[in-house]
């Protein structure tokens, strides 16, 4: 076989393989026409890995919101979720973007109260489940447990669940938390002490 004809069987292997990656699909077709026997395939492997590394922080944002969709039990892009710190701890507060949805309402009120129940329980699964990892600040509060109140109350949308402590370590537990929420959540709040 000719260089030129090489090239072209190469070019005709390897032009649906990327096409399929910059689209951010895997075609059957496309893999199936790549064995792991092409001298190339190292290569290929490692720029589909460099494919994959580019939609990770896509993916995992769209991980969140799937994820914390279910767990909540109420839809991410019908309510508005903030975090803010505050002096001694800060509050979780989640509202339903329209006054009329009631169901939303109902649903953030329940899983809310919830919340505020386990957290006092030392039980974090929920954040861990919806962020795929454990989140900064975990680890202390599970630790300290009663260093820290956790207290449901209900808005005129939704809830609010609010941490206070006088315990220094929980503080900044807290706000490690609450600061982590507000990047993976991307709810623009700010990351510093809110001044009263």
């Amino acid at each position: 076989m000719t260089r030129s004809r090489i090239a072209v069987s190469l070019l005709a292997v390897l032009f649906p393989l990327a096409a399929s990656l910059a689209a951010g699909q895997t075609d059957p077709k496309a893999q199936e026409a790549m064995p792991a026997d092409c001298p190339m395939h190292a290569a290929h492997m490692a720029a589909a890995g460099k494919g994959a590394e580019a939609q990770a922080p896509h993916d995992h944002a769209a991980g969140v919101d799937r994820r914390g969709d279910r767990e909540m039990g109420f839809s991410h892009a019908a309510t508005n979720h903030h975090f803010i710190l505050s002096a001694d701890g800060g509050e979780i507060r989640v509202d339903a973007t329209d006054a009329a949805d009631l169901a939303s309402r109902d649903q953030i009120r329940g899983h809310l109260a919830g919340i505020a129940k386990s957290f006092a329980a030392g039980d974090f699964h929920s954040p861990m489940f919806i962020h795929d990892r454990i989140p900064p600040g975990v680890p202390v509060l599970e630790k300290l447990g009663d260093a820290v109140a956790y207290t449901f109350e209900e808005t005129d949308r939704g809830g609010r669940v609010v941490l206070r402590t006088t315990n220094a370590q929980a503080l900044s537990a807290i706000h490690e938390f609450l600061r982590f929420q507000i990047e993976d959540h991307r709810t623009g709040d700010p990351l510093a002490v809110a001044v009263d």
